[in-house]
């Protein structure tokens, strides 16, 4: 499954937002991939995450597969669009 989601918090992908991210993802059984700007990165892994440096306004791409992979996307798209709660 794919989804597309834009960064809307002002600092962009740093390192809180990525940990808000991994904590989420590892919630769930799912796999999650992120790509952007030509990287594919593993989403429940922190240091993978940051290696993206997404700004605000950015768009990322991302996969889940697995047994919730609908619902991990869908939580993933709710952290992303309140901000990272920033």
């Amino acid at each position: 499954m794919h989804r597309s989601v834009k960064v809307i918090n002002d600092a962009g992908l740093h390192a809180r937002p990525c940990h808000a991210v991994v904590r989420l993802a590892l919630e769930f059984e799912a796999s999650l991939r992120v790509r952007f700007a030509g990287l594919d990165v593993n989403g429940k892994s922190i240091l993978e995450l940051m290696t993206l440096a997404a700004g605000k306004g950015e768009v990322l791409d991302l996969e889940a597969e697995g047994p919730d992979a609908e619902a991990l996307l869908a939580a993933i798209d709710a952290l992303i669009a309140t901000g990272f709660e920033e």
